[in-house]
C-alpha cells in the first residue's frame, strides 16, 4: 500500500491563513507551502532590517508575486506589529479581503543582542512589544472569528535558545522572554478553548535564515515548513504541543514531573532539601 493510500491528504482548500513575518526565511516557506495546498494566504511583513528599522513593502510583495505566479492566492500586509492596533488590523485585513480566518501563524520576530546590564529601556520595550504584546493582540483579535466559525488553528513560535540554558548565549534576554511568553499564552488560550474547535500550538524551529546565518543545506526553512503546516491544519486536533523542527527532523518537547520526595507537613531543615 502506498503512503498516499495510508494517509489522508492534508489541504487548505477554502481556508484563509495569516502568516506574520512571511516575507523572508521561515515565514516565506510557510506561506508558499500553505498556498500550494490551497490556502488563501495573507503574507504579512513590515519589511524591516535585522535591527528592526526601515520599511520595505517589496519584501512581502515578492512572496505574494511568487505565490500568484505558481497559481496560488495571496495578499500582502505591512503592519508594524509593535503597535497593538496594527495587530488587530492584520486580522481585520484577512477578514475583509478573504471573508474568514482559519489559521494564524505568528512567525515575526526580532533578534537584537544585548546583555541584561547593557539593555536600554527602549530596546527592552521594543522586544517585549514584538515578542509578548504582538502575539497576545493577534490571538485576541483572531479568536472571535475562529470561535464564531467553531474552527481555528493558531501556531506561535518559541525557541530552543529560550528553552534550555545549554542552548542559550549571552545577549538574548529580550528574545528569550518573548519566546517563553508565547508558551504561556499558548497554554492559557488552550485551556480556555477546549470545546470551541480552536487549537493552539507552538513551533520551535531551527533553520538557516538572516537571523541564523548558517549556510547548510540541511537547515533549509522548507524542511521546517511541513511541521508548521501540520499544526495549522485540520489534521492537528490537539492543543499545547511544542514541536521541535530542524532539518526535516520533528519531535515534541516533553516536560517531566519527577516523583520527588515527601518530607511531611512539618517544616524541615533546608539542609534536608539539599540532600535530595
Amino acid at each position: 500500500m502506498s503512503q498516499s493510500d495510508q494517509q489522508p491528504t492534508i489541504n487548505f482548500d477554502g481556508q484563509v491563513a495569516v502568516i506574520t513575518g512571511a516575507g523572508r526565511g521561515l515565514g516565506a516557506a510557510y506561506a508558499r507551502l500553505l498556498a500550494s495546498r490551497g490556502a488563501s494566504v495573507v503574507v504579512h511583513d513590515a519589511g524591516v532590517s535585522k535591527d528592526g528599522d526601515g520599511f520595505d513593502p517589496s519584501v512581502a510583495d515578492r512572496v505574494v508575486q511568487q505565490i500568484v505566479a505558481d497559481g496560488g492566492t495571496a495578499a500582502a500586509c505591512y503592519e508594524n506589529l509593535e503597535d497593538a492596533a496594527a495587530c488587530g488590523r492584520v486580522v481585520q485585513f484577512a477578514a475583509d479581503r478573504f471573508g474568514r480566518l482559519d489559521a494564524l501563524i505568528h512567525n515575526a520576530g526580532l533578534v537584537i543582542f544585548s546583555e541584561l546590564q547593557e539593555m536600554s529601556t527602549d530596546l527592552w520595550n521594543r522586544m517585549v512589544n514584538l515578542g509578548v504584546h504582538a502575539p497576545f493582540h493577534l490571538v485576541r483579535a483572531a479568536m472571535p472569528l475562529m470561535q464564531q466559525q467553531r474552527y481555528g488553528r493558531i501556531v506561535l513560535t518559541t525557541s530552543g535558545r529560550a528553552l534550555r540554558v545549554s542552548d542559550c548565549v549571552p545577549g538574548l534576554v529580550g528574545y528569550s522572554v518573548g519566546k517563553m511568553a508565547q508558551l504561556g499564552l499558548m497554554v492559557a488560550v488552550a485551556a480556555e478553548n477546549q470545546n470551541t474547535g480552536v487549537h493552539i500550538n507552538a513551533i520551535s524551529p531551527v533553520a538557516a535564515t538572516r537571523v541564523l546565518r548558517r549556510h547548510r543545506p540541511e537547515l533549509l526553512p522548507e524542511l521546517v515548513a511541513p511541521g508548521v503546516a501540520f499544526l495549522a491544519s485540520s489534521a492537528c486536533t490537539g492543543s499545547g504541543m511544542v514541536l521541535l523542527a530542524a532539518g526535516g527532523r520533528f519531535q515534541t518537547a516533553q516536560w517531566i514531573d519527577h516523583q520527588g520526595i515527601d518530607l511531611g507537613q512539618t517544616p524541615v531543615d533546608l539542609e534536608m532539601i539539599a540532600v535530595y
